[in-house]
């Protein structure tokens, strides 16, 4: 038992220390990882909270679980791991934003993720005691980011008597999750409960210029805060086992099930710290001439909240072969609050999404392209920001594979690749159509937690 927990420490001290290093690159970054306008509002773009095993299905978790893969939103799936899972995902994206006038496409790529979890009870120690216990348990540690902020833009407008004046707007910066989830499982109903910790620096600026007057003055303004705050989620899972008569009589499962899941939170607070800096100066001769300071805000304290989410879903499985499913999010972001920010005008979201998962045949021998895990689904709903009294739209389309690897010791490990195409935005104002590609990376060890026997 000790050496598992010294595999545990060791395996949550590389993941804390990843993304310590991964924020602090941030918080120094010259430019923004992206640029997306929309990310000036909130708390910026949001970051997929899935990895690709449901990414390429769509994004689909309140209704999944593997015995073999994280599900990160619902930590009643953990209950029903079989082997320990510790996976790391990459991705690159290809974004292009178009207007009516212009349009610039950005190639950019990020770590996406790291996570630990493991089955508390080894499935393989009831199998050697010829024990059915019903009970499963299981623990998670998962880091993520959450949101990013990146835009780099340049606009220019009437101004008045001092014709036209151009807007310098700028901002970057990312929030993160550390979270720990633990699942338990008794015959087909199963519970979880994650507690976590946001947190994350954002930064957003603006300098004006008055281009037809010689000797103006440019005035430039920054926002920057830090967020920090706990936050908790619970999920539930049913699953219904079809069985019929053997010829013994007696029931047994046909290996078809209905798996019925939600995941969801009430509103989590949060705790902010701003700093805000105002300035008018000169520099039509070469160099910065201060004119004067407008205002200057050290270690500002404030509050926010983050609102309530709820996720339900349904899905059919018959497994090691076929799996589909459904599901609905909705968000309460008309409730979201944040001291530390002045556009904080934001409503409810919602989200459905499909999906589904094909395994020609999971034991083939003579072919490997008939073990891969082949994955579709699509998505489709609106996001709290708006533009123009307009909300935003999400939409689009998903394929995955999922690549078994036969390691020592005949473990099987994974390689999951996801493609998600779609549209952000609106259509007749600034929209971005975007290709994302995540790899990862799951690596599965069955021998955590289990007693070996002697005769």
């Amino acid at each position: 038992m000790s050496s598992v927990w010294s595999r545990i420490i060791v395996l949550a001290c590389l993941c804390s220390s990843a993304f310590v290093v991964l924020g602090q690159n941030a918080a120094v970054e010259a430019d923004p990882k992206i640029n997306s306008p929309y990310s000036r509002f909130g708390l910026g773009d949001f970051n997929p909270q899935y990895m690709p095993a449901q990414g390429g299905m769509g994004g689909l978790t309140a209704a999944y679980h593997d015995p073999y893969h994280i599900n990160p939103l619902n930590p009643a799936a953990l209950s029903r791991l079989d082997a320990t899972a510790f996976e790391i995902g990459i991705d690159a994206r290809y974004s292009n934003l178009t207007t009516e006038d212009a349009s610039e496409s950005l190639w950019t790529g990020n770590l996406t993720y790291l996570a630990l979890a493991f089955p508390l009870i080894n499935p393989i120690n009831e199998v050697l005691d010829r024990k059915d216990t019903k009970l499963g348990l299981g623990m998670a540690f998962i880091l993520q980011p959450y949101t990013t902020v990146g835009y780099n833009v340049e606009t220019t407008q009437e101004a008045g008597s001092a014709g036209l004046s151009t807007n310098f707007l700028r901002g970057k910066g990312e929030t993160y999750r550390l979270s720990w989830s633990n699942g338990i499982r008794y015959g087909g109903l199963s519970g979880g409960l994650t507690l976590g910790y946001n947190w994350g620096t954002l930064e957003n600026s603006r300098r004006v210029e008055f281009n037809d007057l010689p000797l103006s003055y440019t005035t430039e303004f920054l926002d920057e805060y830090t967020m920090t705050g706990l936050f908790w989620r619970i999920g539930l899972q049913y699953t219904y086992a079809f069985k019929k008569v053997d010829e013994k009589g007696e029931l047994k499962p046909t290996g078809q099930r209905l798996i019925f899941g939600l995941h969801g939170n009430t509103a989590n607070a949060f705790n902010t710290e701003a700093y805000r800096f105002g300035r008018r100066f000169n520099s039509n001769f070469g160099f910065v001439e201060l004119v004067d300071t407008l205002f200057n805000e050290v270690a500002v304290e404030g509050v926010g909240q983050l609102p309530a989410e709820f996720t339900a879903g349904v899905t059919y499985e018959r497994v090691n072969k076929v799996r589909l499913g459904v599901e609905m999010g909705l968000a309460q972001w008309s409730n979201y609050r944040n001291d530390a920010q002045s556009n904080t005008d934001l409503s409810n979201s919602w989200q459905v999404r499909v999906g589904g998962e094909y395994i020609p045949d999971y034991l083939s021998y003579d072919s490997y392209w008939e073990r891969l895990r082949y994955r579709v689904g699509a998505f489709y709903g609106n996001d709290p920001r708006s533009f123009e009294g307009s909300q935003l739209l999400d939409y689009g389309l998903s394929l995955g594979l999922g690549f078994p690897v036969i390691l020592p010791r005949q473990r099987t490990s994974f390689i999951n690749f996801t493609v998600e195409a779609g549209q952000f935005g609106l259509q007749e104002a600034l929209r971005e159509t975007y290709i994302n590609m995540t790899l990862g990376f799951t690596l599965n060890d069955n021998t955590w937690f289990f007693k070996r026997k002697f005769n």
